[in-house]
């Protein structure tokens, strides 16, 4: 019987052979699983310049092994993500590098034109952008943003369409309210709603008549309760007592735009041009002393966030002549004065991050851990 002769293309020279496989391994004499965590330990604005090293980097770079060894060797780092609207176009950018605010990362664009009036939030390491609306008609679709391999999935629907509601993650779930016109039974019995990521369903939350009438115009978490501004009145609901009343009169009188929490201090800017903090201990504004000489009079459509416990503020900066408008982001450390109380705060950094074509406008920014 005559043996079977492998074919030329099966048998590859022993110098390919040798660099096929140093090619499989991450690092020359280390094993793969080694190698891992040696990535794993990689600064995340490093990543993008990491992936056209080899097939096998990129091919680790993008599995889920590598970001729960990240995870679990506590190297998972906080990354800046802000949406841009120019036009009809929500334009998606990352800032991986706060040492150098030139390393922003232009991320896909959602496949959706229904996100005028969209809420967001972070969940694990996923941005979902909740509602929205399209030729003022309400959208219950729910697009999801994974950071890990900067890619779009549609997620499961809501129960009712929805444009300019709260949202607000408290012990892995996702809770939503407002922003539908109760017109029906349906609609009145799903006011507000809970998606729960480990089934990937939505449920209702009971809910009070009297508070359904409210549109909402920002929202954020203290202390594991939910709180929402609205137009008349925000309230405020607590999942683990399935709870609601109105938010407290200082808070709610002095909330402008949106606003983030360090430290159970909720941070806005308000219509006098200063930075402010709810201090819920104390049940007062104060104005964050410190910053006057190092940010500019008035920040226009400032919106921040909260980065490893220090305050990111975003804002539009001046037109050039180029019609190109320019975004700029500032990184403060922000401390409550053990003496007299005062929000104090210092900044750390401030640079232009973005040059976008004028008339753009800041959508919304946030942070995610990945």
């Amino acid at each position: 019987m005559r043996e079977d002769t492998p074919s030329a293309s099966s048998i590859a020279p022993p110098e390919e052979e040798a660099e096929t496989s140093s090619e499989l391994l991450l690092f020359p004499g280390l094993p793969n699983d080694v190698g891992i965590q040696c990535l794993a330990r990689t600064p995340r604005w490093t990543h993008p310049a990491a992936s056209v090293v080899s097939k096998s980097w990129r091919s680790v770079l993008q599995c889920p092994t590598f970001f729960a060894t990240r995870s679990a060797l506590s190297s998972a780092q906080h990354t800046l993500y802000l949406s841009i609207r120019t036009g009809a176009d929500f334009n998606w950018f990352a800032l991986l590098n706060p040492q150098n605010p030139k390393s922003v990362l232009q991320l896909p664009r959602a496949p959706s034109n229904s996100l005028v009036g969209a809420a967001h939030a972070v969940l694990g390491s996923k941005i979902y952008v909740v509602g929205g609306s399209h030729a003022d008609v309400a959208s219950s679709n729910v697009w999801i943003f994974d950071c890990r391999f900067n890619c779009w999935e549609i997620g499961p629907r809501m129960r009712v369409g929805r444009e300019f509601a709260a949202a607000g993650v408290v012990d892995g779930k996702l809770y939503v309210m407002g922003g539908c016109v109760v017109d029906t039974w349906a609609k009145g019995a799903n006011w507000a709603e809970v998606f729960d990521p480990e089934v990937r369903k939505w449920a209702p939350v009971s809910s009070p008549v009297e508070i359904r009438n409210k549109w909402m115009h920002a929202s954020a978490v203290i202390d594991g309760r939910v709180y929402a501004l609205a137009d008349r009145g925000g309230i405020v609901y607590d999942p683990e007592e399935k709870s609601w009343e109105a938010v407290e009169t200082q808070l709610d009188l002095g909330w402008r735009g949106r606003a983030t929490v360090i430290d159970n201090v909720l941070y806005c800017y308000d219509y006098l041009g200063k930075i402010r903090g709810f201090d819920v201990e104390d049940n007062a504004w104060k104005q964050v002393m410190g910053l006057g000489k190092d940010l500019p009079k008035f920040l226009s459509g400032a919106t921040m966030a909260n980065r490893d416990g220090r305050l990111v503020v975003v804002w539009e900066g001046a037109k050039s002549a180029r019609k190109v408008s320019e975004i700029w982001c500032a990184e403060i450390s922000v401390w409550k004065d053990g003496g007299n109380g005062e929000l104090r705060g210092s900044v750390d950094w401030s640079d232009v991050v973005l040059s976008v074509p004028s008339g753009s406008s800041i959508v919304h920014c946030l942070t995610v851990k990945v």
